[in-house]
């Protein structure tokens, strides 16, 4: 039994629930105080660094949620198993839970190849990745801000492959997608926010994420946005820590930069 039932189908959840969670949550970030003791990055760097105004980047993400909500519609109703009842019956909550770990290290395979590929091909870097990275400093509202093209290959296809492999059902999917879309939007809120609990339970968390769109990470700290299995197994991994900045908030540094 889930709130939504009898007002709203699985499948509809499934689609738009992960567009709302992401405009909740990005948006709960853009309306909170400066917060400078805890940015990442001073206001004036994300000023003068981000070479893409705001309303480009809602339009980018808006765009690409069209294209993600277009296959996810799709994807529910090729894949609905319904019984002669027209019910579709729900595993176990043990089977679901694994369900979702399973697709959560799918798509982490997916996006940490695909990613990776997108950086060494310098055709796909230069033309499609490199909007993506146009933001130096990460901020939530931005964290889905890609070229169509890396947004449909990346992202969608990335969720999609997911949701088959771990033959989760479209119920399932919901608390799945959301969950993804909320960890996305925290890895670039810019922000390293005292008990954050993604900050305690992922070591690829914001600060992690922010090295690599460093210019000495570029071609580090490539996984995403659930573990950093492949960057370590890879040596794609480069470590940082965390130095608080005497004008306030912390910067995450490269270790191997710090050390060259």
């Amino acid at each position: 039994m889930v709130f939504w039932e009898g007002y709203v189908s699985d499948e509809a959840m499934g689609t738009f629930a992960p567009i709302v969670v992401y405009w909740l949550y990005a948006g709960f970030y853009q309306l909170l105080p400066p917060l400078d003791s805890y940015r990442l990055h001073s206001r004036k760097e994300e000023d003068e660094k981000n070479s893409v105004p705001l309303p480009s980047v809602v339009k980018g993400v808006l765009l690409q949620q069209l294209a993600q909500a277009t296959v996810a519609q799709g994807l529910f109703v090729l894949t609905k198993k319904a019984n002669t009842s027209g019910v579709t019956i729900q595993p176990s909550i043990l089977v679901q839970i694994v369900q979702i770990v399973v697709a959560m290290l799918v798509m982490d395979t997916w996006q940490y190849f695909v990613h990776r590929y997108m950086h060494q091909n310098k055709f796909l870097y230069r033309h499609v990745h490199s909007q993506h990275h146009r933001l130096v400093v990460p901020y939530a509202i931005g964290a889905l801000y890609n070229h169509p093209l890396e947004g449909l290959l990346l992202d969608t296809f990335g969720g999609a492959i997911s949701f088959l492999v771990s033959g989760m059902t479209a119920r399932t999917a919901v608390i799945f997608f959301c969950f993804a879309v909320i960890k996305t939007v925290d890895d670039h809120c810019g922000l390293w926010l005292p008990g954050n609990i993604f900050h305690i339970l992922f070591q690829n968390n914001t600060a992690y994420h922010d090295i690599h769109h460093q210019l000495q990470g570029l071609k580090y700290n490539y996984s995403q946005p659930f573990f950093p299995i492949w960057d370590k197994f890879f040596g794609t991994y480069m470590p940082y820590s965390l130095v608080k900045r005497p004008e306030g908030g912390f910067e995450a540094k490269a270790m191997k930069a710090m050390k060259d």
